[in-house]
């Protein structure tokens, strides 16, 4: 791994391990007005307990991260953009395991080559019930991956540098279940990343590694 992979990689660490932008970096991508409250948008107490995973890798000289297309489903999160990932399990030790272990079923990634970092906030997302823990992990190199078509539509390499090039992250005004509402988004390889994996990905970008991933053009 050359060096700047490794300032990248020792950064964000260190990053993770500080307090962290929190809720008002995940709202900056939330869809508004939002239902059911602003930054004290409190979990119910029958929440379920989920994971998902960041995993950055070496490619193409940069960085990159898996995004999944959710396959069109009863659920709702039917046909949207996520990060691989799920709800503890009674097998898990812990939510870090549940990344992993979702990781692993969702794209077949082999979990003994991944690196765990860190963490980024919880994120309870009210129409799944969900307390969500983002996870960030690394591999040293670009996993093979074996995408489950039962949870998988779709497998998305997504480029950090993507994310980071403010071209690439807009606002619209949407029609969403019960209200009007002005929905923040990533448009990258023609899909639309929005609602809690842009929030997630809203508080990681924003952390000071960002400026230092490898491949993104100093102004």
């Amino acid at each position: 791994m050359n060096n700047s992979f490794q300032n990248f990689i020792t950064t964000l660490q260190h990053d993770l391990q500080q307090p962290l932008p929190g809720r008002a970096a995940q709202y900056n991508m939330a869809p508004q007005p939002r239902p059911g409250g602003e930054l004290d948008d409190s979990p119910n107490p029958d929440a379920r307990q989920s994971s998902v995973l960041i995993l950055f890798y070496p490619y193409e000289d940069t960085v990159y991260f898996p995004l999944i297309l959710r396959p069109t489903s009863p659920g709702v999160h039917s046909g949207q953009i996520g990060l691989p990932g799920g709800g503890f399990e009674a097998g898990d030790s812990d939510l870090f395991h549940t990344a992993l272990r979702e990781a692993q079923e969702e794209i077949g990634i082999d979990p003994s080559l991944i690196t765990i970092l860190g963490q980024l906030t919880t994120l309870y997302v009210r129409p799944s019930n969900n307390l969500v823990l983002p996870v960030v992990g690394w591999a040293a190199e670009r996993p093979t991956f074996l995408p489950d078509p039962r949870e998988v539509a779709l497998l998305i390499e997504a480029s950090l540098l993507e994310f980071l090039n403010p071209a690439n992250r807009r606002t619209e005004v949407w029609e969403l279940a019960a209200r009007t509402a002005n929905v923040p988004f990533f448009g990258v390889q023609n899909q639309t990343v929005w609602g809690a994996t842009a929030m997630i990905l809203g508080e990681l970008l924003v952390l000071p590694a960002m400026r230092q991933a490898p491949g993104l053009v100093q102004a």
